[in-house]
């Protein structure tokens, strides 16, 4: 094993995960935030480099057929994945890597780094409460939602793959509760 540790954080869109990262990383600024690659535009409130890094289809592509990629997925009709050399860097500094991916790109990181990885799955309280999350973020079409939505029950049976499932139903015992496994690890 070697020094570094990378942590998968997971969870159906809407419950959290970003909130509870961005918590960790500011009690932790010494750990580090994987900054995933997608084809998807950004957000209004997004910043190239820093929430993700936009690229094209082209080049997401070219990516993929030079293995520089240890994990992408086709999720919501736009392409996410890890770049390799971010996890080896991580890695081998002895380092804390968080990476907010979703349960199949978590499961392809956990398969090619078992020694190395701790996986997180972040549950919601119940759905009526992630329906209101998403609602309230206001950042995806009625479509959209519909698409999250459907995708919740398939993103639920990964959960039991995961080392660790983390209920938000109160943000600060999420973040404690993910931080406390990652101390334990670690």
């Amino acid at each position: 094993m070697r020094k570094g540790l990378l942590v998968v954080i997971s969870a159906p869109s809407g419950v959290g995960k970003t909130t509870i990262c961005k918590q960790l990383m500011a009690a932790h600024p010494d750990w580090r935030f994987s900054v995933s690659v997608t084809t998807r535009p950004p957000r209004f409130d997004e910043t190239n480099e820093k929430d993700y890094t936009f690229i094209s289809n082209e080049l997401f592509e070219k990516y993929i057929s030079d293995g520089k990629l240890a994990e992408w997925e086709l999720v919501h009709g736009h392409r996410y994945g890890t770049l390799r050399s971010t996890l080896e860097e991580v890695l081998d500094k002895g380092e804390i890597l968080l990476l907010e991916v979703d349960v199949k790109g978590g499961a392809n990181i956990k398969r090619q780094f078992p020694d190395d990885t701790i996986a997180v799955f972040i549950d919601p309280p119940d759905l009526e409460t992630l329906i209101q999350r998403l609602e309230d973020r206001g950042t995806e079409s009625q479509a959209v939602m519909e698409q999250r939505l459907a995708r919740i029950p398939e993103e639920q049976a990964y959960k039991k793959n995961y080392d660790y499932v983390v209920v938000n139903d109160d943000l600060e015992r999420a973040v404690n509760a993910v931080e406390k496994a990652i101390m334990e690890v670690k």
